[in-house]
């Protein structure tokens, strides 16, 4: 038997055990999650107005019930074990950490209250226990940096009318803070041109259609150009006038430069390509410029990836999707490089009696370790479907505690 642990269970972590599935007939594979809950960004990331995308969680999920797969959530290493007390257990080691830091933009003002990175905000609003409200009130402006689709998501669940939230898994709380708040203008705001954004052309269109919030296109000499971006943002700059309460403004080619604040967030400074000095008026900014991946107790990284060889960092030791590429592709692209990893595993790993998820139980019951296991985290997917409303699918627990209260005393694995 091969035995191979996977850490994480996002999207590249499942796609990577579905793939190791089918190339080695005696793997047996241990996913390790250091929330009791597994899927990741699809969970926490995928936008929670757009269940479509979320969909897929239901491959994974067979993924975690097949026979040679055994899934240990609330389990973090680094904090549980260490890495190099894994690594003995296991013929080969998996990092599928993903990036769950934000990029900074390292100017003055980012730490103030007000500004906040887009993987805390949209972690927030998708009820991942880490998650804190923005510590802010009142806000009537917002400036979201990024030329991306997830400021394109921040934007849409900032605009959209309350009914048009039906159908989501955003919780009551998060509903009503939104609600609560008078926003009547929101920047998006790109450092390079138009023709540079990396907006997805039917999520970029979806804006048009919103109920309260009409584009608008600060300056329309700036759309020069072709591709499909382009031309929806030449629609929008076109289309017949239309009062709503908000408006989404689109910026191009400014660079941001501070945050400039009284007490709380004012304003945001950028810098033009000509030098003239710009300021946008908000009381909530949130940075849409990228993620990076996290240590893995002595495996650091560089450049926000671990360094790596086609998936291989050392012996023994591989890493698929953000943790290895970076923050890049869809959630589909996971599924072509997790390919890749589990054929190069696939031909490099060979069993060497290595005792595997025996060994891990071992340790975690000596050391009074309580794991969700896969029954586990279909207790709490249920109890969550269970506590939806007629106009929400889900209601998530948002706290590590009630998740394992939610999960049966039996499957709460405890030495």
């Amino acid at each position: 038997m091969i035995h191979i642990a996977i850490i994480g269970s996002g999207p590249a972590g499942c796609y990577l055990a579905e793939h190791l599935l089918r190339l080695i007939p005696d793997a047996a594979i241990d996913v390790l999650e250091r929330l009791p809950v597994p899927f990741g960004l699809i969970r926490y990331g995928v936008a929670p107005d757009h269940q479509s995308t979320k969909a897929v969680s239901r491959l994974f999920d067979r993924v975690l019930s097949r026979d040679r797969v055994s899934f240990f959530g609330n389990v973090e290493v680094g904090r549980d074990l260490r890495l190099d007390e894994l690594m003995p257990l296991y013929d080969a080691v998996v990092l599928a950490t993903g990036a769950p830091l934000d990029r900074r933009l390292e100017i003055p003002g980012e730490d103030m209250p007000g500004v906040i990175g887009s993987g805390a905000f949209v972690g927030w609003y998708n009820s991942h226990p880490d998650g804190r409200a923005p510590a802010v009130d009142e806000v009537r402006s917002a400036v979201i940096i990024g030329n991306g689709n997830v400021a394109i998501d921040v934007a849409r669940i900032l605009a959209k009318h309350p009914d048009e939230l039906a159908g989501s898994d955003l919780s009551p709380e998060i509903v009503s803070w939104f609600n609560a708040q008078p926003i009547e203008s929101i920047h998006i705001v790109g450092r390079r041109g138009a023709g540079d954004t990396k907006f997805n052309d039917r999520e970029l269109a979806e804006l048009g259609t919103l109920r309260r919030a009409r584009p608008v296109i600060s300056d329309p000499a700036n759309l020069a150009g072709d591709g499909a971006a382009l031309t929806t943002l030449r629609g929008f700059a076109e289309a017949a006038l239309r009062q709503t309460p908000l408006t989404i403004n689109f910026h191009f080619n400014l660079t941001p430069t501070a945050f400039v604040d009284e007490d709380n967030l004012r304003a945001v400074q950028f810098r033009s390509t000509t030098g003239q000095t710009t300021e946008l008026p908000a009381q909530l900014a949130v940075t849409c410029i990228g993620y990076e991946t996290r240590a893995c107790c002595t495996v650091e990284p560089a450049n926000g990836l671990f360094a790596n060889q086609d998936g291989k960092v050392n012996d023994g030791l591989y890493v698929v999707g953000w943790a290895k590429r970076g923050p890049s592709g869809t959630i589909p692209t996971n599924r072509v490089e997790a390919q890749q990893v589990a054929q190069k595993i696939a031909q490099e790993v060979t069993a060497a009696g290595r005792p595997g998820g025996q060994g891990l139980r071992h340790i975690l019951q000596e050391r009074q370790v309580g794991w969700v296991d896969y029954e586990g985290w279909r207790r709490v997917d249920a109890a969550e479907l269970a506590r939806a409303s007629a106009d929400h699918c889900r209601q998530k627990f948002s706290t590590t505690a009630e998740m394992l209260d939610a999960a049966p005393a039996g499957q709460l694995r405890s030495g």
